[in-house]
């Protein structure tokens, strides 16, 4: 019975056309017409490649995805992990750091994917690798990599395939991908398939870019790492309408140069001072682009980067996090939802977490995100335990389940944000757990006065155990006192700061932080129990 009602819980957000396409791709077969082997006349400006990633092949015909380093023999090979396998047919590397060394090893690769992919066989064939893959061929081409005819057949069956496979039952980065590479084609070949290519993808993302990106410049489904990939999709596209004026229009072009500056501007915002993506939903590093890379190939071509963010409290108010800053520290809360109703399946239980970096150290952080698929550590990485959050009951804030399902989730009230001489306080409370018998309310309110952090959390209701759990980077060391309600923490710079608890006790816990995928680190996490229905934790700089 639990396990019906989850998935009433989750089916009844989602879209009709989620549940009708998901059920016509079973009943649809993918047809070919003769390949699209013309191309399109280009302008004066030439593509140019700015690679935002590092190579992805180590030599002697090895590849690393996800921290793992591997042979290619069998582009099918079921003996490796599914995820690694995208990665591979993905052909990021045709775009990556020093391409141009291994214009030979590309050359084979295309050759080898084509003899060991027959038609609709195997990962290649599915609509999220064709999209990439296609992508990446044809920027490669467009860069001085002259093509073979069969390649140019071959890509041309693979566009055919994907238009035929939209990815409507997943919406999202997925039907982002779908359109950008339906344009790319549309744009790069010529003739009939060319055109109905061409449509389809501006359709889609006539439709997609204003509900994907918001107002605010953030990506709808509320991960910094995936808001990255988006905007290096959002930097192609601008570039593509550079290369190809005539199929573009110029207020379309127009349209998206401004969007990617506000895209900029949330993605500088809601990085820590290492430069890296705060961990809030599925984020990871090496994954996406650095926002420097990507500041680097919209410089390149043409588009102002917007300044550094100097203000001391920034609410980013359409995707819901909000970051208080000064010269020494960084705090991003997260006051979000988990993500769009209908595809909530990159989010995490992490409702009214934050991360906080001090001296350019990142201090408190939430735990990441290192496996997908639908194994028990990718469903405890998104679990509320693994976030700077509180547990009620050993409950989730949010039902995360299977690997990319939610049933209820929490729903933040509006934050409440004062500013005074100075000091910053912002309050937030969320119903996650008003689904439990005692109806429980979790507020919380972050102060943050001169450098010193207080968050104080409020439980109304009945419940009979709850915690609050805050992870520290691995770098930080912890020393316990005997006091029970107070920790000191020392930075690798030196720093020394207190924590103190009122109303629980403090207990230091091994666990572990998932930087990137296939990457576990050990690191530190403090866990206050409750004794009282308010409890503080106060943060203060050591003499």
């Amino acid at each position: 019975m639990n396990k019906i009602l989850k998935l009433y819980h989750t089916l009844k957000y989602l879209k009709p056309i989620q549940l009708s396409n998901r059920i016509s791709r079973r009943f649809t077969k993918v047809t070919f017409t003769k390949p699209e082997v013309t191309l399109g006349a280009l302008s004066a400006v030439e593509w140019q490649i700015f690679p935002i990633l590092k190579s992805c092949y180590k030599g002697n015909g090895q590849f690393q995805f996800l921290n793992v380093v591997d042979t290619v023999s069998d582009w099918n090979d079921k003996s490796k992990a599914k995820l690694w396998l995208y990665n591979l047919h993905y052909f990021d590397d045709l775009n990556q750091s020093g391409w141009k060394d291994r214009i030979e090893i590309h050359h084979s690769l295309i050759n080898t994917w084509i003899e060991q992919n027959p038609q609709m066989m195997g990962n290649g064939w599915e609509p999220y690798t064709i999209s990439l893959r296609s992508v990446n061929w044809i920027k490669w081409f467009l860069s001085g990599n002259e093509p073979k005819e069969e390649w140019l057949a071959s890509l041309s069956l693979q566009v055919q395939a994907l238009e035929q496979q939209l990815e409507y039952h997943l919406l999202g980065n997925h039907l982002f991908a779908n359109a950008k590479a339906l344009l790319f084609a549309g744009c790069y070949f010529k003739g009939e398939l060319a055109d109905k290519w061409l449509n389809s993808g501006f359709v889609i993302l006539e439709n997609e870019i204003p509900e994907q990106i918001l107002a605010d410049g953030g990506n709808f489904e509320l991960t910094p790492m995936y808001h990255n990939t988006i905007l290096a999709d959002m930097l192609d596209l601008y570039q593509l309408s550079l290369v190809y004026p005539d199929k573009i229009p110029k207020i379309t072009s127009h349209y998206w140069c401004e969007l990617i500056g506000r895209m900029l501007s949330w993605a500088e915002r809601m990085q820590h001072p290492d430069g890296q993506v705060s961990f809030f939903n599925d984020s990871a590093m090496g994954i996406a682009p650095k926002l420097s890379d990507l500041q680097r190939y919209a410089e390149g071509i043409g588009i102002k980067v917007p300044d550094t963010n100097i203000d001391q409290v920034t609410h980013l108010k359409e995707s819901g996090y909000i970051v208080i800053q000064d010269d020494m520290n960084k705090l991003l809360i997260d006051v979000a939802k988990v993500g769009p109703d209908y595809i909530p399946g990159h989010a995490h239980a992490d409702t009214l977490s934050f991360e906080l970096s001090i001296n350019g150290q990142r201090v408190f952080v939430n735990s990441g995100t290192s496996v997908y698929g639908l194994g028990e550590e990718r469903l405890r990485q998104r679990k509320t335990e693994t976030h700077n959050t509180v547990l009620v009951d050993g409950m989730d804030s949010s039902e995360v389940w299977s690997g990319f399902r939610v049933a209820r989730r929490a729903y933040p009230s509006p934050p409440v944000i004062t500013e005074c001489e100075g000091n910053v306080s912002v309050e937030c409370a969320h119903d996650g757990y008003m689904r439990l018998p005692g109806k429980v309310t979790h507020t919380r309110k972050w102060m943050f006065e001169q450098g010193n952090l207080i968050v104080c959390d409020r439980l109304t209701g009945t419940y009979n155990h709850a915690e609050a759990h805050y992870h520290l980077h691995p770098d930080i060391v912890v020393d316990e006192l005997k006091s029970g309600s107070a920790v000191v923490l020392h930075l690798p710079c030196g720093f020394q700061y207190m924590v103190n608890a009122e109303g629980a006790d403090i207990k230091v816990i091994d666990t572990t932080w998932h930087p990137e995928f296939g990457l576990t680190v050990a690191n530190k996490k403090l866990v206050l129990n409750f004794k009282q229905n308010e409890v503080k934790f106060i943060l203060k700089r050591a003499l």
